[in-house]
């Protein structure tokens, strides 16, 4: 079983690495043509106005950064921290089914994220590259 995870660990991390940025990428460039009703709609959830546009830039890049394996190991402790922080005040009516779904939703995704910044990026990865420059 060892040498079966020794041959898989660098296609399967890219492959984690590529599914777990999907969700940050997605979510900002589906926000790409209206920014400013992005930051209203996260204002009416008591998020500042001002922070709409930086979590909007935080999606992309992070995202962005997540798929080429650059900085990764912070990269996914801050998208770790985005999935709870979020998680906890977006659904926090515990009491609704769907609300408790989505927060253990963000709760598990959490926990993939921080098994990344555990992990790293694996050998086909920008981060690897660059080590291998050194």
């Amino acid at each position: 079983m060892e040498r079966l995870a020794e041959r898989l660990d660098a296609p399967l991390s890219l492959i984690a690495r590529i599914l777990l940025s999907v969700l940050f990428l997605m979510a900002g460039l589906a926000q790409i043509g209206d920014v400013r009703g992005f930051a209203e709609r996260l204002a009416q959830e008591g998020v500042p106005i001002m922070l709409g546009g930086l979590v909007f830039w935080f999606l992309i890049l992070s995202g962005l950064l997540l798929i080429l394996a650059a900085a990764t190991r912070p990269v996914a402790l801050g998208q770790s921290g985005f999935c709870l922080a979020s998680g906890l005040l977006a659904y926090g009516d515990l009491a609704e089914p769907t609300d408790m779904t989505m927060l253990l939703k963000n709760i598990s995704l959490t926990g993939g994220y921080l098994a990344l910044a555990l992990h790293g990026p694996g050998r086909y990865s920008f981060d690897a590259w660059l080590a291998g420059c050194e």
